[in-house]
C-alpha cells in the first residue's frame, strides 16, 4: 500500500478547515445569545412603554397585565436562549477561540431575569 504525503497534507488540511469551521459557530452561539438578551430586553422596555402610554387606562390592572406578560415573554426568551446557547457550547471540543464559558452566559441571562422581575414588581406597585 503506498502512502502518498499528499493524503496526510490533505487530512491534515481538512482537519484544521474543520476546527475553524467549529470555532466560527462557536462565536455565532454567542452572537446568537447575545441577540437572544436584546430581544428578552426588548420585551421589558415593550413592558414599560405600556405602563407610560396606558398609565392612565383605567382599570389599570388591564394595562399591568399587559406589561407583565411582556415581562413573562422576556423571562421565557432568556431562559430558552440560556438553555439552547449552553447545550451548543458543551457540542464543541477543541477550540482554537477563546469562548465564554457556560456560566457566564448562565449568570447573564439569570441577572437579566432578575432585573425583569424586579420591573414587573415594580409596574405592579405604580
Amino acid at each position: 500500500m503506498n502512502s502518498n504525503p499528499d493524503d496526510a497534507d490533505d487530512h491534515e488540511l481538512a482537519a484544521t478547515r474543520t476546527g475553524w469551521a467549529e470555532d466560527r459557530t462557536l462565536l455565532a452561539n454567542e452572537r446568537t445569545f447575545a441577540g437572544w438578551m436584546r430581544t428578552g430586553m426588548a420585551c421589558v422596555a415593550l413592558a414599560l412603554g405600556m405602563k407610560a402610554v396606558f398609565g392612565a387606562f383605567e382599570p389599570t390592572w388591564v394595562a399591568k397585565i399587559g406589561a407583565s406578560i411582556f415581562i413573562g415573554v422576556a423571562l421565557f426568551i432568556f431562559w430558552s436562549a440560556q438553555q439552547r446557547s449552553c447545550e451548543a457550547h458543551r457540542r464543541f471540543t477543541e477550540n482554537d477561540v477563546a469562548a465564554q464559558p457556560t456560566s457566564r452566559m448562565t449568570f447573564t441571562a439569570a441577572l437579566l431575569a432578575v432585573g425583569a422581575v424586579i420591573t414587573g414588581i415594580i409596574l405592579w406597585m405604580l
